[in-house]
């Protein structure tokens, strides 16, 4: 079953709104900087720099007194078209978009979190189980893949599918993060979803920190 997993990025200014309808969708909502009011049927929750919040509801989402900078990831069926928020004072633009081919017949769970890096840290050469959109926060990366090589600045983001073996390269001189959601198999709740390509890596010390903010199963839209 095609679907496809966007990542938008919001800017309000201070005191502005706008509205996520329901609908087809599986939402996250990361907010990088200023912070956020969000309403919706029988829920409201406050959310700072940091922190994330998933739901399918309708939802407000109000800006306090600072500008406040979003990132919005949202899993539809493939034909669904491209959802920008819109409202006065809000800018919304798409970062992109990645077909994922996922099974009716299984479960599966919404992983939003946040990785770390030291200056000069690294993530050995892996795989998930999984695909997903990263974007960076802070720093700078090198992401090798397939015999390629990309570098990414913050806000810039990229899709991992998951069973491609990546190795990652954190800037030298400072340190780096990027957000991350991924859809991954129900049975991964609570557990790691990376696999070390070589054995001889698997127990080394990781450079990596984690911070989990959603993980929870959903149905496909």
């Amino acid at each position: 079953m095609s679907h496809k997993l966007r990542l938008y990025i919001d800017e309000l200014a201070p005191q502005t709104a706008y509205a996520l309808p329901a609908g087809h969708a599986v939402r996250l909502v990361y907010v990088v900087s200023g912070g956020l009011r969000i309403t919706g049927d029988a829920l409201q929750a406050t959310l700072g720099a940091n922190s994330a919040y998933t739901s399918a509801a309708a939802l407000q989402l109000n800006s306090g007194h600072l500008a406040t900078l979003v990132l919005r990831w949202e899993l539809t069926a493939a034909a669904t078209a491209a959802a920008l928020a819109n409202g006065p004072g809000v800018s919304s633009r798409l970062l992109l978009e990645a077909a994922m081919m996922l099974d009716s017949s299984r479960q599966y769970l919404l992983r939003g979190d946040r990785v770390d890096f030291p200056p000069g840290g690294e993530a050995l050469t892996h795989t998930h189980q999984g695909g997903g959109i990263r974007c960076l926060l802070s720093g700078g990366i090198d992401i090798h893949t397939q015999g390629t090589l990309h570098h990414y600045a913050p806000l810039d983001p990229w899709f991992e599918a998951g069973p491609d073996p990546v190795y990652a390269a954190a800037a030298k001189n400072e340190a780096s993060a990027f957000a991350r959601v991924m859809i991954l198999p129900r049975e991964l709740l609570g557990k790691s979803s990376i696999s070390y390509v070589n054995a001889e890596d698997r127990d080394k010390p990781k450079s990596q920190k984690y911070q989990v903010f959603i993980d929870t199963p959903i149905a496909l839209p």
